[in-house]
């Protein structure tokens, strides 16, 4: 079976109401291509290798969390690796979709709400306002874990290492919230949500002391490892609901 591409447009502006959202790049269709589409391919990012995993799967879309397009690289020549990543989606007639901070904020597809999920994280409510919308969620945390119990259950859950900075790696963690990817400075909107602790993918070295010497416990895990969740979210609800077939392509990437 087929589906057509306005459609798939259309369920995604739906779900994930990217009109919504002041974000760092266009979200939604970033390359159009053949109308009728049959498989779908999900990664975190869009790049050279996860394009040509996509054209060898038969796939005519790919949904990426990390589109091509960003505001930050202004006029950008198609030229070298990124002519890499563009031509052959064009070539081969292949849909690119992008979404970001619609992907980040979901409450139930969204980056943050199925990392808390996996958290066992308790009454969760949006968090961590950019230009008016939430990109994450907040909650209590089961069992009142330490820091360092905590610690050690998310590099399990995300299969990577995780920084820690704290006052007392000791001492209880009751609340906390989350904001994946790149969202290192955003711990103080934890803390001025009187929240024990944050959550993000990203530390940097003035972060690692500043949180600390606020009373914040901040948790780095990587910024693909933290974001690697809500795109297969999203993919399995596709599944469910539209009439496609869907694969997921992972990355060994450890930042």
């Amino acid at each position: 079976m087929t589906i057509n591409r306005l459609q798939v447009q259309a369920y995604f502006d739906q779900l994930l109401a990217p009109q919504s959202f002041s974000d760092y790049g266009p979200n939604g269709l970033q390359i159009e291509g053949t109308d009728a589409i049959a498989r779908i391919a999900f990664a975190v990012s869009a790049t050279a290798d996860s394009v040509r995993q996509t054209i060898a799967g038969g796939a005519q879309a790919l949904v990426v969390h990390h589109g091509l397009f960003w505001k930050f690289h202004g006029a950008r020549p198609i030229v070298g690796p990124f002519f890499n990543r563009v031509a052959p989606l064009i070539r081969h007639g292949v849909n690119l979709f992008g979404y970001h901070l619609p992907l980040d904020a979901h409450p139930e597809v969204g980056n943050a709400a199925v990392l808390g999920r996996m958290l066992g994280l308790q009454a969760p409510e949006p968090f961590g306002l950019y230009q008016g919308s939430p990109t994450g969620v907040k909650g209590h945390l089961p069992d009142a874990p330490t820091a360092l119990e905590l610690q050690a259950k998310l590099r399990q859950l995300l299969s990577h290492d995780v920084l820690l900075t704290s006052p007392d790696a000791g001492a209880v963690v009751n609340t906390l919230g989350i904001i994946t990817g790149g969202a290192n400075g955003e711990w103080r909107q934890a803390l001025q949500d009187n929240l024990d602790a944050y959550l993000t993918g990203e530390m940097s070295e003035h972060d690692w002391h500043d949180a600390q010497e606020a009373g914040m416990h901040m948790f780095a895990g990587g910024h693909h490892a933290t974001e690697q969740f809500g795109i297969q979210a999203l993919m399995q609800r596709v599944q469910r609901e539209l009439p496609v077939e869907c694969f997921y392509i992972g990355s060994l990437n450890p930042a």
